[in-house]
Protein backbone atom coordinates (compact mmCIF):
# COMPACT_ATOMS: atom_id res chain seq x y z
CA UNK A 1 0.00 0.00 0.00
CA UNK A 2 1.56 3.18 -1.15
CA UNK A 3 2.14 5.90 1.88
CA UNK A 4 -0.58 8.39 -0.41
CA UNK A 5 -2.16 10.68 1.99
CA UNK A 6 -5.46 11.32 -0.72
CA UNK A 7 -5.75 6.96 -0.85
CA UNK A 8 -8.85 6.04 0.57
CA UNK A 9 -7.28 2.87 1.75
CA UNK A 10 -4.52 4.71 3.33
CA UNK A 11 -6.86 7.08 5.16
CA UNK A 12 -8.78 3.66 6.40
CA UNK A 13 -5.57 2.39 7.73
CA UNK A 14 -4.82 5.56 9.67
CA UNK A 15 -8.23 5.55 11.00
CA UNK A 16 -7.85 2.18 12.34
CA UNK A 17 -4.46 2.80 13.74
CA UNK A 18 -5.61 6.02 15.56
CA UNK A 19 -8.59 3.66 17.25
CA UNK A 20 -5.80 1.57 18.26
CA UNK A 21 -3.03 3.27 18.75
CA UNK A 22 -3.63 3.46 23.02
CA UNK A 23 -2.06 -0.11 23.08
CA UNK A 24 1.08 1.16 21.56
CA UNK A 25 1.06 4.39 23.92
CA UNK A 26 1.05 1.78 26.72
CA UNK A 27 3.85 -0.66 25.51
CA UNK A 28 5.61 2.29 24.89
CA UNK A 29 5.46 4.41 28.05
CA UNK A 30 6.18 1.25 30.33
CA UNK A 31 9.06 0.28 29.17
CA UNK A 32 10.56 3.63 28.54
CA UNK A 33 9.27 4.58 32.28
CA UNK A 34 11.15 1.07 33.27
CA UNK A 35 14.18 2.17 30.96
CA UNK A 36 14.22 5.98 32.86
CA UNK A 37 14.50 5.14 35.78
CA UNK A 38 17.40 2.90 34.83
CA UNK A 39 19.52 5.80 33.28
CA UNK A 40 18.91 8.73 35.77
CA UNK A 41 21.43 8.07 38.18
CA UNK A 42 24.18 7.74 35.41
CA UNK A 43 23.37 11.15 33.71
CA UNK A 44 22.98 12.29 37.41
CA UNK A 45 27.30 11.29 37.88
CA UNK A 46 28.03 12.24 34.40
CA UNK A 47 26.50 15.91 35.55
CA UNK A 48 28.42 15.94 38.86
CA UNK A 49 31.50 14.85 37.19
CA UNK A 50 31.07 17.65 34.36
CA UNK A 51 30.65 20.26 37.13
CA UNK A 52 33.66 19.08 38.92
CA UNK A 53 35.53 19.31 35.63
CA UNK A 54 34.28 22.69 35.04
CA UNK A 55 33.11 21.38 31.41
CA UNK A 56 30.51 23.66 30.46
CA UNK A 57 29.68 22.14 27.22
CA UNK A 58 28.92 18.36 29.22
CA UNK A 59 27.53 20.58 32.15
CA UNK A 60 24.46 21.55 29.83
CA UNK A 61 24.27 18.45 27.78
CA UNK A 62 23.80 16.34 31.22
CA UNK A 63 21.59 19.17 32.86
CA UNK A 64 19.48 19.15 29.57
CA UNK A 65 19.17 15.31 29.99
CA UNK A 66 17.82 15.52 33.48
CA UNK A 67 15.24 18.17 32.76
CA UNK A 68 14.11 15.81 29.66
CA UNK A 69 14.33 12.72 31.76
CA UNK A 70 12.00 14.96 34.04
CA UNK A 71 9.66 15.97 31.74
CA UNK A 72 9.26 12.64 29.99
CA UNK A 73 8.83 10.84 33.53
CA UNK A 74 6.21 12.80 34.74
CA UNK A 75 3.84 12.87 31.35
CA UNK A 76 4.16 9.21 31.25
CA UNK A 77 3.49 8.35 34.33
CA UNK A 78 0.44 10.77 34.24
CA UNK A 79 -0.25 8.95 30.77
CA UNK A 80 -0.46 5.80 32.00
CA UNK A 81 -2.10 6.81 35.05
CA UNK A 82 -5.09 8.03 32.87
CA UNK A 83 -5.06 5.40 30.60
CA UNK A 84 -5.93 3.03 33.35
CA UNK A 85 -8.34 5.03 34.38
CA UNK A 86 -9.91 4.93 30.48
CA UNK A 87 -9.45 1.07 30.61
CA UNK A 88 -11.36 1.11 34.06
CA UNK A 89 -13.82 3.41 32.49
CA UNK A 90 -14.25 1.04 29.71
CA UNK A 91 -14.70 -2.06 31.68
CA UNK A 92 -17.45 -0.06 33.75
CA UNK A 93 -19.28 0.53 30.43
CA UNK A 94 -19.34 -2.74 29.53
CA UNK A 95 -20.89 -3.72 32.69
CA UNK A 96 -22.72 -0.41 34.06
CA UNK A 97 -23.83 0.94 30.86
CA UNK A 98 -24.69 4.90 31.02
CA UNK A 99 -25.19 6.97 33.74
CA UNK A 100 -28.86 6.54 35.05
CA UNK A 101 -29.66 9.98 37.16
CA UNK A 102 -32.87 9.46 37.72
CA UNK A 103 -32.16 6.28 39.27
CA UNK A 104 -30.14 7.73 41.81
CA UNK A 105 -33.19 9.59 42.77
CA UNK A 106 -31.17 13.12 43.64
CA UNK A 107 -32.63 15.93 44.19
CA UNK A 108 -34.14 18.29 40.83
CA UNK A 109 -31.18 20.62 41.69
CA UNK A 110 -28.34 17.91 42.30
CA UNK A 111 -29.54 16.13 39.09
CA UNK A 112 -29.76 19.29 36.90
CA UNK A 113 -26.01 20.20 38.39
CA UNK A 114 -25.04 16.75 37.22
CA UNK A 115 -26.43 16.21 33.91
CA UNK A 116 -24.48 19.90 33.01
CA UNK A 117 -21.71 19.65 34.89
CA UNK A 118 -20.70 15.70 34.77
CA UNK A 119 -22.89 14.96 31.84
CA UNK A 120 -22.77 11.66 30.19
CA UNK A 121 -20.74 8.62 30.57
CA UNK A 122 -19.02 8.38 26.99
CA UNK A 123 -18.65 11.81 27.15
CA UNK A 124 -16.15 11.23 29.97
CA UNK A 125 -15.12 8.03 28.51
CA UNK A 126 -14.23 10.55 25.03
CA UNK A 127 -12.25 13.04 27.70
CA UNK A 128 -9.90 10.69 29.17
CA UNK A 129 -8.89 9.40 25.28
CA UNK A 130 -8.34 13.07 23.70
CA UNK A 131 -6.14 13.59 26.98
CA UNK A 132 -3.93 10.25 27.57
CA UNK A 133 -3.57 10.60 23.61
CA UNK A 134 -2.65 14.17 23.84
CA UNK A 135 -0.29 14.03 26.72
CA UNK A 136 1.92 11.07 24.94
CA UNK A 137 2.17 13.40 21.68
CA UNK A 138 3.23 16.32 24.07
CA UNK A 139 5.64 14.61 25.77
CA UNK A 140 7.78 14.52 23.24
CA UNK A 141 7.06 17.86 21.86
CA UNK A 142 8.22 19.23 25.04
CA UNK A 143 11.72 17.61 24.35
CA UNK A 144 11.48 18.65 21.27
CA UNK A 145 11.83 22.68 22.76
CA UNK A 146 14.01 21.58 24.89
CA UNK A 147 16.23 20.21 22.63
CA UNK A 148 16.19 23.37 20.27
CA UNK A 149 16.89 25.56 23.22
CA UNK A 150 19.76 23.60 24.33
CA UNK A 151 21.41 23.84 20.81
CA UNK A 152 20.66 27.69 20.67
CA UNK A 153 22.91 27.72 24.58
CA UNK A 154 25.84 26.00 22.98
CA UNK A 155 25.65 28.29 19.98
CA UNK A 156 26.20 31.52 22.63
CA UNK A 157 28.85 29.37 24.67
CA UNK A 158 30.85 28.48 21.27
CA UNK A 159 30.73 32.21 19.93
CA UNK A 160 31.80 33.56 23.57
CA UNK A 161 34.27 31.19 23.95
CA UNK A 162 35.38 32.32 20.53
CA UNK A 163 35.40 35.62 21.39
CA UNK A 164 37.48 35.45 24.21
CA UNK A 165 39.94 33.45 22.60
CA UNK A 166 43.71 35.86 22.20
CA UNK A 167 44.13 34.55 19.02
CA UNK A 168 40.75 35.96 17.31
CA UNK A 169 41.04 39.05 15.34
CA UNK A 170 39.31 41.97 15.95
CA UNK A 171 37.72 41.89 12.85
CA UNK A 172 36.39 38.44 12.98
CA UNK A 173 34.89 39.62 16.94
CA UNK A 174 33.79 42.58 15.05
CA UNK A 175 31.85 41.49 11.90
CA UNK A 176 31.18 37.62 13.05
CA UNK A 177 30.81 36.63 16.28
CA UNK A 178 29.27 39.67 17.66
CA UNK A 179 26.56 39.93 14.93
CA UNK A 180 25.65 36.69 15.17
CA UNK A 181 25.70 36.90 19.10
CA UNK A 182 23.18 39.57 18.37
CA UNK A 183 21.24 37.84 15.34
CA UNK A 184 20.46 34.91 18.01
CA UNK A 185 19.85 36.59 20.83
CA UNK A 186 16.84 38.63 18.68
CA UNK A 187 16.01 35.74 17.27
CA UNK A 188 15.51 33.96 20.25
CA UNK A 189 13.30 36.55 21.91
CA UNK A 190 11.23 36.79 18.51
CA UNK A 191 10.54 33.15 18.51
CA UNK A 192 9.75 32.82 22.34
CA UNK A 193 6.38 36.44 21.56
CA UNK A 194 5.89 33.80 18.63
CA UNK A 195 5.41 31.19 20.49
CA UNK A 196 3.97 32.26 23.29
CA UNK A 197 0.94 34.47 21.23
CA UNK A 198 0.81 31.39 19.33
CA UNK A 199 1.79 32.87 16.03
CA UNK A 200 0.76 36.05 16.16
CA UNK A 201 4.06 37.33 14.24
CA UNK A 202 2.97 35.03 11.60
CA UNK A 203 -0.81 36.71 10.83
CA UNK A 204 0.49 40.47 10.74
CA UNK A 205 2.09 41.19 6.96
CA UNK A 206 4.15 44.38 8.84
CA UNK A 207 5.78 41.83 11.10
CA UNK A 208 6.18 38.99 8.49
CA UNK A 209 9.22 41.25 6.29
CA UNK A 210 11.71 41.25 9.46
CA UNK A 211 10.51 37.84 11.32
CA UNK A 212 10.67 35.55 8.40
CA UNK A 213 14.30 35.35 7.50
CA UNK A 214 14.57 34.56 11.58
CA UNK A 215 12.05 31.84 11.76
CA UNK A 216 13.86 30.42 8.50
CA UNK A 217 17.26 29.93 10.15
CA UNK A 218 15.98 28.63 13.92
CA UNK A 219 13.67 26.33 12.15
CA UNK A 220 16.65 24.65 11.47
CA UNK A 221 18.86 25.86 14.81
CA UNK A 222 16.13 24.71 17.02
CA UNK A 223 14.71 21.31 14.84
CA UNK A 224 11.94 22.81 14.72
CA UNK A 225 11.06 21.43 10.76
CA UNK A 226 10.99 18.03 12.56
CA UNK A 227 7.92 18.84 14.83
CA UNK A 228 5.78 21.62 13.09
CA UNK A 229 2.87 19.35 11.68
CA UNK A 230 2.36 18.57 15.14
CA UNK A 231 2.62 21.97 16.73
CA UNK A 232 0.21 23.21 14.16
CA UNK A 233 -2.44 20.13 14.51
CA UNK A 234 -2.42 21.55 18.20
CA UNK A 235 -3.10 25.31 17.38
CA UNK A 236 -6.09 24.78 14.98
CA UNK A 237 -7.82 23.40 17.97
CA UNK A 238 -9.50 25.50 21.02
CA UNK A 239 -8.23 22.44 23.09
CA UNK A 240 -4.40 22.52 21.48
CA UNK A 241 -4.49 26.45 21.88
CA UNK A 242 -5.63 26.08 25.66
CA UNK A 243 -3.56 22.96 26.19
CA UNK A 244 0.18 25.26 24.61
CA UNK A 245 -0.78 28.55 26.97
CA UNK A 246 -0.91 25.90 29.87
CA UNK A 247 2.22 24.14 29.15
CA UNK A 248 4.81 26.54 30.15
CA UNK A 249 2.36 27.55 33.17
CA UNK A 250 2.83 24.60 34.68
CA UNK A 251 6.28 23.27 34.23
CA UNK A 252 7.15 26.83 36.02
CA UNK A 253 4.86 26.01 38.62
CA UNK A 254 6.40 22.35 39.04
CA UNK A 255 9.92 23.86 39.18
CA UNK A 256 8.79 26.01 42.04
CA UNK A 257 7.41 22.97 43.49
CA UNK A 258 10.35 20.81 43.23
CA UNK A 259 12.44 23.44 45.40
CA UNK A 260 10.21 24.52 47.69
CA UNK A 261 11.13 22.85 51.36
CA UNK A 262 10.69 23.19 55.04
CA UNK A 263 13.56 24.88 57.32
CA UNK A 264 13.80 24.01 60.77
CA UNK A 265 16.63 26.57 61.55
CA UNK A 266 17.52 29.47 61.64
CA UNK A 267 21.19 28.41 61.34
CA UNK A 268 21.31 24.69 59.82
CA UNK A 269 21.11 24.21 56.44
CA UNK A 270 21.41 20.55 54.45
CA UNK A 271 23.59 22.77 52.08
CA UNK A 272 26.92 23.00 54.37
CA UNK A 273 29.95 24.31 53.27
CA UNK A 274 32.97 23.02 55.39
CA UNK A 275 34.35 26.14 57.46
CA UNK A 276 35.39 26.17 61.06
CA UNK A 277 32.09 25.17 62.37
CA UNK A 278 30.48 23.04 59.79
CA UNK A 279 31.62 19.64 58.11
CA UNK A 280 30.80 18.90 54.69
CA UNK A 281 30.98 14.97 54.06
CA UNK A 282 32.27 16.54 50.53
CA UNK A 283 35.29 17.14 52.07
CA UNK A 284 36.15 14.05 53.84
CA UNK A 285 36.95 10.70 51.40
CA UNK A 286 36.02 8.24 53.83
CA UNK A 287 32.67 10.15 53.43
CA UNK A 288 31.68 10.08 49.87
CA UNK A 289 29.14 8.28 48.59
CA UNK A 290 26.32 8.19 46.08
CA UNK A 291 24.95 11.22 47.11
CA UNK A 292 28.10 12.81 47.20
CA UNK A 293 30.18 11.26 45.15
CA UNK A 294 32.96 13.85 44.40
CA UNK A 295 34.96 16.34 46.16
CA UNK A 296 34.37 19.78 46.80
CA UNK A 297 37.52 21.64 46.16
CA UNK A 298 39.71 20.31 48.58
CA UNK A 299 39.76 17.11 50.61
CA UNK A 300 41.28 15.18 53.33
CA UNK A 301 40.61 11.12 53.99
CA UNK A 302 38.55 11.60 57.07
CA UNK A 303 37.03 13.74 60.36
CA UNK A 304 39.55 11.84 62.81
CA UNK A 305 43.29 11.74 61.89
CA UNK A 306 45.19 9.19 63.59
CA UNK A 307 48.30 9.26 61.21
CA UNK A 308 51.24 11.39 62.06
CA UNK A 309 50.37 13.08 58.89
CA UNK A 310 47.58 14.89 56.97
CA UNK A 311 47.37 14.02 52.95
CA UNK A 312 45.49 16.66 51.76
CA UNK A 313 44.00 17.00 47.90
CA UNK A 314 43.34 20.00 45.92
CA UNK A 315 40.57 19.38 43.30
CA UNK A 316 42.01 21.08 39.43
CA UNK A 317 39.79 23.65 38.34
CA UNK A 318 39.97 25.33 34.86
CA UNK A 319 40.36 28.98 36.33
CA UNK A 320 43.46 27.45 38.61
CA UNK A 321 45.61 27.48 35.18
CA UNK A 322 44.83 30.84 33.93
CA UNK A 323 46.14 31.90 37.88
CA UNK A 324 49.28 30.00 37.25
CA UNK A 325 49.90 31.94 34.13
CA UNK A 326 49.67 35.36 35.84
CA UNK A 327 52.04 34.51 38.05
CA UNK A 328 54.33 32.75 35.84
CA UNK A 329 54.15 34.29 32.34
CA UNK A 330 56.88 32.04 31.16
CA UNK A 331 54.17 29.12 31.61
CA UNK A 332 52.02 30.61 29.19
CA UNK A 333 51.82 28.49 25.69
CA UNK A 334 51.36 30.36 21.91
CA UNK A 335 48.21 27.88 21.29
CA UNK A 336 46.06 27.15 24.23
CA UNK A 337 45.01 23.89 24.14
CA UNK A 338 41.81 23.95 26.73
CA UNK A 339 38.33 23.26 25.43
CA UNK A 340 37.01 21.03 22.86
CA UNK A 341 39.00 18.35 21.01
CA UNK A 342 38.18 15.43 18.71
CA UNK A 343 40.22 12.22 17.91
CA UNK A 344 42.15 13.92 15.53
CA UNK A 345 43.28 17.36 17.69
CA UNK A 346 45.29 16.88 20.78
CA UNK A 347 43.38 18.01 24.00
CA UNK A 348 43.44 15.28 26.53
CA UNK A 349 45.19 16.29 29.50
CA UNK A 350 48.54 14.78 29.64
CA UNK A 351 50.75 16.63 32.19
CA UNK A 352 53.67 14.38 31.38
CA UNK A 353 53.87 14.53 27.64
CA UNK A 354 52.56 18.02 27.14
CA UNK A 355 55.16 20.14 28.41
CA UNK A 356 58.63 19.81 29.52
CA UNK A 357 57.48 22.45 32.31
CA UNK A 358 55.88 20.57 34.86
CA UNK A 359 58.32 21.51 37.09
CA UNK A 360 57.55 24.59 36.83
CA UNK A 361 53.87 24.36 36.87
CA UNK A 362 54.25 22.98 39.80
CA UNK A 363 56.42 24.80 41.64
CA UNK A 364 54.54 27.76 40.60
CA UNK A 365 51.39 26.16 42.38
CA UNK A 366 53.51 25.53 45.23
CA UNK A 367 54.24 29.44 45.86
CA UNK A 368 50.29 30.08 44.86
CA UNK A 369 48.92 27.84 47.21
CA UNK A 370 49.33 28.50 51.27
CA UNK A 371 48.26 25.52 53.39
CA UNK A 372 47.47 25.96 57.33
CA UNK A 373 46.18 23.85 60.16
CA UNK A 374 45.07 26.33 62.73
CA UNK A 375 47.56 28.86 62.87
CA UNK A 376 50.30 26.90 62.02
CA UNK A 377 51.66 27.29 57.80
CA UNK A 378 52.65 25.19 55.46
CA UNK A 379 54.12 24.99 52.18
CA UNK A 380 53.31 22.69 50.40
CA UNK A 381 55.18 20.24 48.06
CA UNK A 382 52.55 19.14 45.21
CA UNK A 383 52.19 16.22 42.77
CA UNK A 384 49.37 15.89 40.15
CA UNK A 385 46.93 13.43 41.12
CA UNK A 386 44.09 11.45 41.12
CA UNK A 387 42.17 10.43 43.56
CA UNK A 388 39.89 7.75 44.37
CA UNK A 389 36.56 9.15 42.24
CA UNK A 390 38.94 9.71 39.04
CA UNK A 391 39.01 13.63 39.88
CA UNK A 392 42.31 14.73 38.84
CA UNK A 393 44.51 17.78 41.20
CA UNK A 394 47.26 17.96 43.53
CA UNK A 395 48.50 16.08 46.35
CA UNK A 396 50.53 16.39 49.38
CA UNK A 397 51.62 15.81 52.94
CA UNK A 398 51.46 17.69 55.83
CA UNK A 399 53.45 16.81 58.91
CA UNK A 400 51.71 17.26 62.24
CA UNK A 401 54.59 16.65 64.31
CA UNK A 402 54.11 20.28 66.51
CA UNK A 403 49.54 19.38 66.43
CA UNK A 404 48.02 19.01 69.63
CA UNK A 405 45.65 16.24 70.07
CA UNK A 406 41.76 17.74 69.60
CA UNK A 407 40.29 19.69 67.24
CA UNK A 408 41.30 21.72 64.37
CA UNK A 409 40.92 23.12 60.84
CA UNK A 410 42.83 23.24 57.66
CA UNK A 411 42.78 26.58 55.96
CA UNK A 412 43.22 25.81 52.20
CA UNK A 413 44.76 29.96 51.17
CA UNK A 414 45.55 30.72 47.42
CA UNK A 415 47.01 33.83 45.52
CA UNK A 416 44.41 35.73 43.21
CA UNK A 417 44.76 38.50 41.58
CA UNK A 418 41.65 40.88 40.36
CA UNK A 419 43.61 43.02 37.75
CA UNK A 420 47.26 43.67 38.79
CA UNK A 421 46.26 43.60 42.08
CA UNK A 422 47.55 40.34 44.04
CA UNK A 423 45.47 39.74 47.46
CA UNK A 424 45.46 35.93 49.04
CA UNK A 425 42.00 34.18 49.86
CA UNK A 426 40.94 31.71 51.28
CA UNK A 427 39.61 28.66 49.23
CA UNK A 428 37.87 26.11 52.26
CA UNK A 429 38.10 25.31 55.66
CA UNK A 430 37.96 21.69 56.27
CA UNK A 431 37.60 20.66 60.58
CA UNK A 432 39.15 17.33 61.91
CA UNK A 433 40.11 15.85 64.84
CA UNK A 434 43.41 14.89 65.67
CA UNK A 435 44.19 11.38 67.80
CA UNK A 436 47.07 9.74 66.93
CA UNK A 437 47.98 6.50 67.86
CA UNK A 438 50.73 5.78 70.21
CA UNK A 439 54.06 3.92 68.94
Amino acid sequence: MANDPGDKKFKKWLDMLQQESWQLELIISGFAIYGLFAVIEPIELAGLQAENDDNLFSTLLFQGLEISWYIITINLLAHVILRGLWIGAIGLRYVSGEIEYDTLKYSPKFTRHLQRHVGSFDNYVATLEKYCSIIFAITFLLVFYLLGLLILVFCFALLGLWIDREDTPDWVRGLVAIPAIVFLALGMILTFIDFVTQGWLKRKRWTTWFYFPFYWVFKYLTLSFLYRPMVYNFLDTRFGKRLMWLVVPLYLGLTVLADTGFSTSNYLSKEMTSNSFTANKANYLDNLDQDTPFVDRASIPSKVITERFLNVFVVYGSTIEDDVFFFNQDLKPQDDRRGIYTTFSEGRLNWVTRSNKTGDYLKTLEDMYTLSVDSLDFKPEFVLSQNPRKQIGFETYLALDSVSRGKHVLAVRRKDHDQDSIYTRTILQIPFWYYPEEY
